[in-house]
Order: structure tokens, then sequence, then C-alpha cells
């Protein structure tokens, strides 16, 4: 009895050692490495992680890459849990998000900008816009000021004296002298079939889209905002994770000076690394 009494003993104590020490993909050891799911869109944020994949590997950290072509479901899935972690929206964009939807997200950190450009098949600038020009943007709100501000620059409107750029809305316009038209009920992901298709005058899209179908803002835009912007594109986590240490990792080695020169070279200035 004695003999069986102890088996059982070694058995269960075998069992329960093997599951102590199984691995996981958080393991201590580092035998199999920690596993970030991040969202991340096409062009440039996908192709950015991709060069900061293997650098990662090399410090434990192996990278799950999930693509979205909308500006909607990166955080939705962020929300619900199957992100890490997502790359792809700027601060302001982050911050309307939160204020309509209620997430709790945190800015981990900016790694590059994207300047918002304004586009034509019809026109070669700004200048040469007629009377009652419509300009087509996103339904995106923070994308609103961005153009607005583009076309306050060129002298196309007038903006109200003392309004910070990012708060800027239509109604702060104070001078439209060719009267131009808005049309903002547009998706972001249809912008760049709306500039092929030549719909309205001008069409605003955001960088990302344009250098995910070969374009290049700096020549093909005929009008680009300044890079000295508020609109930086962010790595974006629960805020209950804002100390995870991977987050941070990740951040760190997209804010290092090999990724930000992978951007330069890359771009060429189409998508611009800040300075942390």
């Amino acid at each position: 009895m004695k003999k069986v009494l102890l088996g059982l003993f070694t058995l269960t104590l075998v069992l329960v050692l093997a599951a102590c020490g199984g691995g996981s993909k958080d393991d201590a050891s580092g035998d199999k490495g920690t596993t970030l799911v991040i969202g991340a869109s096409n062009s440039p944020h996908a192709v950015i992680l991709e060069k900061a994949k293997p650098i990662l590997a090399k410090k434990g950290i192996n990278l799950d890459i999930k693509k979205y072509t909308d500006y909607v479901m990166p955080n939705v899935a962020l929300d619900e849990g199957d992100l890490d972690a997502n790359y792809f929206q700027t601060i302001p964009y982050m911050e309307l998000e939160m204020k309509e939807k209620g997430y709790k997200f945190v800015n981990m950190g900016g790694i590059h900008i994207e300047p918002m450009g304004i586009y034509s098949k019809k026109y070669k600038s700004l200048d040469d816009l007629p009377k009652n020009a419509e300009v087509i943007m996103s339904n995106s709100k923070s994308d609103w000021p961005r153009v607005l501000g583009i076309l306050a620059d060129a002298g196309v409107i007038k903006l109200k004296d003392g309004v910070k750029r990012q708060d800027v809305t239509f109604d702060d316009i104070t001078e439209n002298p060719k009267n131009i038209k808005f049309k903002y009920d547009v998706d972001a992901g249809y912008l760049m079939t709306a500039y092929n298709n030549e719909e309205g005058d001008v069409v605003a899209i955001n960088s990302n889209f344009v250098v995910d179908q070969g374009m290049n803002p700096k020549k093909d835009a005929i009008a680009i905002e300044k890079t000295d912007s508020p609109y930086v594109n962010i790595v974006a986590a629960q805020e209950k994770n804002k100390d995870n240490k991977d987050i941070k990792e990740l951040v760190k080695v997209l804010q290092s000076k090999e990724i930000q020169d992978f951007i330069t070279k890359e771009w060429k200035g189409a998508v611009v690394p800040v300075s942390n």
C-alpha cells in the first residue's frame, strides 16, 4: 500500500513539475520568446514593422503583423484584445476615437509623419481651382483641420486667428473667395478611387494610401502638408498595457536610428521619421 501511495505521489509531482515548467509565449527562459500581435496599415506601417521584425526577434520578441485597409477595424480589434498594439493612427485621431467610442488607449510613442496631400488629375496647382470647386476629403474629423490648413497655407481660404491648427473647423473659415465646396463624407479607403475616377476637382489623401499605390506624395501632390504638424503616427496600446516592456521595446526599435534611416531612404521625404 505504501508503495502504491508513493508511486501516486511521485507521478503527481512529475505532472505538477511538468505543468510548471511548460513553455509559453511569455516563457522567462526566452526559448520561445514573446509574440506581439500588431495591427497596421499596409504601407508604410507594415513595411516598417517588417524591417523591425528581425531586430526584435534577436531580442526574443516575435511580431505577428495584421494588415488593415481602413481606419476603423484596427482600433476595434485593439479594444477587443485581438491586438496587443496598433500602428496606423495619429494622436488627434486616437483622441477623437477615445472620446467618441470610449476606448481606453495610450500613446506608446511617435514614429513618423505622413504629410497629407491634395491631388488632382485636372489641375496642377491650387491656384488653378475654379469658382465653386469641390474638395473631396475623408469622413475622419481629425483629417479636416489638416486639409483646411493646406488650403490656408496656399491662400485659397483664410482661417480665424488664434485657433490651434489641429482644432480648426469649417466654421473657422473667415474668407473663401472661390466659394470652395467641401465633400467630407467619404471613407478614407475610397479616396484613391475618387482620385483615379477624377471625382470632384481635388482629393485630399493621407500619404499611406498614396504610397501604397506606388505614388510619391512629394512629386504627385499639387499641395502637401508641412511636416511640422501635430499629426505624428504612433504605436497605440490599451491603457492597461502602458508599462508593457515588450511594446516599449517595439517602440524603441521603431524609433532607433536604423529604422529612422530606413524610413528616410525608402520614402525620400514622403514619410518623415520623427525625432524623439
